[in-house]
Formats: structure tokens, C-alpha cells, sequence
């Protein structure tokens, strides 16, 4: 890793002592407002850590190394630029957090799913279904009640709300704009069949709330569509992987979800689960203008005689 960093932050102000506020710092370097400067890398690398939380691999700097790829004395001085004064210091931070044995399951990866024993397939089932179970849980640790009540009222007060994302996060965005729409009127993907995303950004005004969804690595359009989107006064809020993530920058809310795992692309459960945590809590704050919303749809499901009873 070759870039700068800035000056360790000065002596009178501690550095975190938990890994909530060394994830708030993460965040607040990520959006530019905090005075202390780290390179893309060197942000990747502590969000990175940060997700790491409570792993043995924590306990040996080489090992620590080795998982992100990067030389150990690049984690020593991302230590001291944070105010540590060792990466023993940072260490602490980070092992206070205790997960589940599970968390095993990263270092035990065998090979992909292409090269797996075909005689095996229920053990890779497990393992898999055990690497969802953990991502979930990690998310759980790392997700804030602030967090949560900051995404549901911005959702339910906006005048319209649109979700935006490609590929596998086009998916997620259409499951939850089906969710949001029980709630509450005016929600929808940002473009469609029909309207391109110029066309859905023009069509929102200052104070309406567009979610846009990625992780790494993360589409470009995306990024650049939550950057348009907040520089015209629109809402944003991010559902993506890192506080490094290039999404949190342009953000007034980021909801942070885990997705290593042994699937073949980038696993989506956690996400799913994240997302019906956020529109139950959008449920939830809606109360009764909710309780409508879903009556009046019933009607007219029951009126149309869509379903089979």
C-alpha cells in the first residue's frame, strides 16, 4: 500500500475506544468530515478491519496482513494515524467484540463452488447457509437503533421515494419497493422499462429520498447517481458493505451489511434480511397511515379476486 496519510490526530483527543465509534469514525473520514485524511486504500483497509471485529485472525498483525493482503506495517501506521499509539492499542478495539465460532467459516473456505467434492453437496449447503447466518449476525452487531430510526423516517416522511440498483441489487431494490409500497404511497424504481435514470432523477425534487444499494465492487453508475442525487438536495441512503464504501460519501444515511461467503457472486441474504428489518421499522414509525395503506390494498386484492383462497 503506497499513499499518504495525514498527521496521527493529536494527543489531547483520544482515539476510539469501541468499535461503534471506530465504525463512526470510519464513516465520518468516508464523507469528508472529519479533519483526520486517509487514502481510498487506506480507508478500504480499516473498513475492512473494522469487519473483522472479533476474529482470531486479529490476534497476529501478519495474520491480520495476510487476510487483507496488505504488509504489516501498513496496518502500523493506519494504527498510529488513527492515534493509536501501537496496533496492540487497535487490537483491543477490535477483539472486544466476540462472535460465534462460526466466524471459522472464513478460514476454512475450501476451494469454490466449481471445484467442490460432488459428494459433499449438503456439507456445502451447510456451510453456506452458516456464512448467511454469520453475515446476518454481523449485521445485527454492527447496525444502531439511530441507524435504523434515521432510515425509516427519512422513508416515511418523504414526499417520493425511489431505489436504485444494478445487477444483483436491481433485485433487492424491486423486493423492497414492493415493501415500501404496502406502506406508503409513491415509491418506485428509479427507472424502469419506461424512464431512464436521467428521467427518474428529474423527476424527484429536493427532500424526496432515493436508496441505492451496492457493494463492492461497487457500479460506478450508482455512485455517480447517489452523487448527482445529493448535490440537488435529494435524501440518499445507502444500503452497501463498507464505511470505505464509495456510496457512503454521498450518503446522509448508510446501513452497513457483511456478504463474504462461498457462494459463486456476491451474497444477497443478508441484504434481504437487512431490508425487511428496515421495512418492518418503516411499518413500525408509519403506525396507523400504515395500517391503511396495507387495508386498502387487501380491498383490492380481495375485490379483483386475484388470490387463491
Amino acid at each position: 500500500m503506497t499513499e499518504n496519510y495525514s498527521s496521527p490526530v493529536d494527543s489531547s483527543s483520544r482515539p476510539p475506544e469501541t468499535v461503534d465509534g471506530l465504525r463512526q469514525l470510519a464513516l465520518s473520514i468516508a464523507r469528508g468530515e472529519s479533519e483526520l485524511r486517509l487514502g481510498p486504500k487506506s480507508r478500504e483497509v480499516l473498513a475492512r478491519l473494522i469487519d473483522l471485529q472479533g476474529d482470531q485472525v486479529l490476534l497476529s498483525i501478519s495474520s491480520a496482513a495476510r487476510r487483507l493482503e496488505v504488509n504489516p506495517s501498513s496496518i502500523s501506521r493506519l494504527a498510529r494515524s488513527l492515534g493509536y499509539a501501537r496496533f496492540s492499542d487497535l487490537q483491543k478495539v477490535l477483539l472486544s467484540a466476540h462472535f460465534s465460532s462460526s466466524a471459522s467459516f472464513y478460514r476454512d473456505h475450501a476451494a469454490s463452488a466449481l471445484a467442490a467434492d460432488k459428494r459433499s453437496l449438503h456439507v456445502q449447503a451447510q456451510q453456506l447457509c452458516a456464512e448467511n447466518k454469520h453475515n446476518i449476525d454481523r449485521f445485527l452487531q454492527g447496525v444502531k437503533h439511530e441507524d435504523i430510526e434515521a432510515f425509516a423516517q427519512a422513508v416515511v416522511n418523504a414526499p417520493r421515494v425511489r431505489l436504485y440498483g444494478v445487477r444483483q441489487f436491481h433485485a433487492l431494490c424491486s423486493f423492497s419497493a414492493y415493501g415500501l409500497g404496502m406502506l406508503r404511497p409513491d415509491v418506485a424504481l428509479l427507472s424502469d422499462a419506461t424512464n431512464g435514470v436521467a428521467e427518474g432523477l428529474a423527476s424527484l425534487s429536493e427532500g424526496d429520498v432515493l436508496i441505492a444499494a451496492s457493494c463492492q465492487p461497487y457500479t460506478r453508475q450508482v455512485v455517480d447517481v447517489c452523487r448527482m442525487a445529493q448535490a440537488h438536495g435529494i435524501h440518499t441512503l445507502a444500503v452497501t458493505d463498507y464505511a470505505s464504501s464509495a456510496l457512503v460519501k454521498y450518503s446522509q444515511v448508510s446501513i452497513l451489511v457483511p456478504h463474504e461467503s462461498s457462494f459463486i457472486s456476491n451474497s444477497m441474504v443478508a441484504y434481504f434480511a437487512a431490508m425487511e428489518c428496515l421495512i418492518n421499522a418503516c411499518a413500525t414509525l408509519a403506525g396507523d397511515d400504515a395500517g391503511k395503506a396495507i387495508s386498502r390494498r387487501d380491498r383490492f386484492i380481495t375485490e379483483l379476486d386475484i388470490e387463491m383462497r
